[in-house]
């Protein structure tokens, strides 16, 4: 009876990732629209002054968008931790204006310590209402976001940026469980 019991415990965890590794994919590779009126990048990690490989890869994503989408303004979120020097966000504008991307073209929402406060504190900056608003985050971390996006009232289209191998299957395990908590616990 006990192993019958760990049995059925392991098969539904599997059957669980395998759901929402197909929903974290499907979400991903959605079109976006030719005529967004911003780019919403969620913050990431940062390294000191430097950005995390995910930030990086969020970061570029949202750049190739914003080169040919000139008419789209860009979001860019993110607080700054204890250990990091300069914001998610500081550290994601430095990068697009590096990029040649003008300076009026970007917003900073540096406040914000999840990706739920990266979208309240983004709505207080910036009028979102009936605007369309591509959101740019690492594969992975899209199906959740946009639970929460759309939970909070954006109407978004998902954008994924690469995951980088070496965090991939640490961040994969940690957003089966922030799914679940999103779920049961975030309304």
């Amino acid at each position: 009876m006990k192993k019958k019991i760990i049995y059925i415990f392991i098969s539904l965890l599997v059957l669980y990732a395998v759901i929402m590794s197909f929903c974290m994919y499907q979400t991903a590779h959605q079109p976006v629209p030719q005529k967004a009126d911003y780019v919403l990048v969620l913050g990431s990690k940062v390294d000191g002054d430097q950005m995390s490989p995910s930030l990086k890869e969020r970061a570029k994503t949202a750049l190739s968008y914003l080169k040919t989408h000139k008419q789209t303004k860009v979001i860019v979120t993110g607080g700054k931790g204890s250990d990091e020097e300069i914001s998610e966000a500081e550290a994601a504008y430095r990068f697009l204006r590096k990029e040649g991307i003008k300076k009026n073209r970007i917003i900073k929402e540096d406040q914000s310590t999840s990706t739920f406060e990266n979208f309240t504190f983004t709505k207080k900056k910036v009028d979102i209402q009936h605007k369309k608003v591509v959101l740019v985050s690492s594969d992975f971390h899209l199906f959740r976001a946009s639970i929460i996006a759309k939970r909070q009232g954006f109407d978004i289209y998902p954008l994924g940026a690469k995951t980088p191998n070496s965090i991939k299957l640490q961040a994969y395990f940690r957003e089966y469980a922030a799914i679940l908590k999103t779920w049961l616990f975030d309304k």
